[in-house]
């Protein structure tokens, strides 16, 4: 992995402007993958009467999250690509639960408390909201 994202690096210094959006796309196809390979696997082994697979992926990506935000403390001006391609592309696609309780975090941890309350709470209660009035509209449609 570590000869091939040089590679890309060095490939991708004639073309700075595409450097970003090759990474979220080269984290996003194993990403994708592997949340429905997982998906996959957890319906075949305990059946689909309850989302073990979302939830499992929710879980491991929150804590991959925060694997790479620790590791990356240090490394984040030196790698800006790496980060996309991994917490954007890979876990954005794997899960957005892990950016959403990225965000949670880093407003608890700035002494914003209320505000990471309001915006944890809130998101998925006006999510869950918005996607019932999906739901509703598309009914009424038809």
């Amino acid at each position: 992995m570590k000869y091939l994202w040089h590679q890309w690096l060095a490939a991708a210094s004639e073309r700075p402007d595409l450097r970003a959006p090759i990474a979220v796309v080269l984290g996003a196809i194993p990403g994708a993958l592997g949340r429905y390979y997982l998906s996959l696997l957890c319906a075949r082994l305990w059946g689909m009467s309850w989302p073990i697979g979302t939830f499992l992926v929710n879980l491991s990506g929150a804590v991959l999250m925060g694997l790479f935000v620790g590791w990356m403390t240090d490394r984040s001006p030196l790698y800006p690509e790496l980060r996309l391609l991994f917490a954007v592309g890979f876990l954005g696609s794997y899960t957005t639960f892990s950016s959403y309780i990225l965000d949670a975090s880093n407003l608890a941890r700035s002494g914003a408390w209320a505000m990471s309350l309001a915006y944890g709470f809130g998101s998925f209660a006006l999510g869950w909201l918005g996607l019932e009035l999906g739901r509703w509209l598309i009914d009424r449609w038809r």
